[in-house]
């Protein structure tokens, strides 16, 4: 229990929102340490190879302006690449993908730790913000920081979808997660009951048995 509150407690999180042409884009922002040198976690996040093997299969022209597709979830262009320190891609997934883009940004901390920022930006429809908040989006990264966060300490490979996914880890880690971009979302601005309500409409997506039913689109 104490190792999942270690991981929550381990990223920052902050809600905000910009004016993109497309409209009002929301947006989450994670910031986390790694104990990693600044190249090992760049070649983690943007070597494709690393990548299908903790985070998804990825497929696509790995250079400025080509195009990527993560098998199963999103795809999108190469915007800007200035390794080792930023990535920013589009995002893009669904029928009617609108606007999405995801930065990541890394900054040594001496030659031994990095700090990785992620910020995801997205034009979301403002019934699906009501409802489900920046954790239908947030507690998804947040899975993606403790999986790198696991490559990079062991090499290990992605975390189980399936029996991972349904572990008491899993489930108190998500729970936690939730709570935690409710709190970011009242920190925000957001009114405290629709934030308590969008947290739990999120986590009910993420963890069945808490009960509920839907899915967030934020993402």
């Amino acid at each position: 229990m104490s190792d999942i509150v270690d991981r929550i407690n381990d990223v920052h999180r902050e809600v905000g929102g910009r004016t993109v042409p497309e409209g009002r884009a929301r947006t989450v922002l994670l910031r986390r340490v790694y104990d990693f040198p600044a190249g090992d976690v760049w070649d983690a996040c943007a070597d494709p190879e690393r990548i299908s093997r903790w985070f998804l299969p990825v497929s696509g022209e790995f250079w400025l302006g080509g195009d990527y597709r993560l098998e199963g979830n999103a795809g999108g262009r190469i915007l800007a690449c200035e390794p080792p320190r930023l990535l920013r891609v589009s995002w893009l997934s669904g029928p009617d993908p609108g606007f999405g883009e995801v930065e990541l940004r890394l900054t040594p901390e001496g030659t031994e730790r990095t700090v990785l920022a992620l910020e995801h930006a997205a034009v979301v429809p403002d019934g699906t913000w009501d409802r489900y908040g920046p954790g239908a989006t947030g507690v998804g990264w947040d899975l993606t920081l403790l999986g790198l966060g696991r490559h990079l300490r062991t090499g290990a490979g992605a975390l189980e979808s399936g029996e991972w996914q349904d572990s008491p880890e899993a489930v108190e880690f998500m729970t936690r997660s939730s709570a935690a971009w409710g709190a970011a979302h009242r920190a925000s601005g957001a009114e405290p009951a629709a934030a308590g309500a969008a947290a739990q409409a999120t986590l009910a997506f993420y963890v069945p048995s808490a009960g509920g039913e839907g899915t967030p689109g934020a993402s």
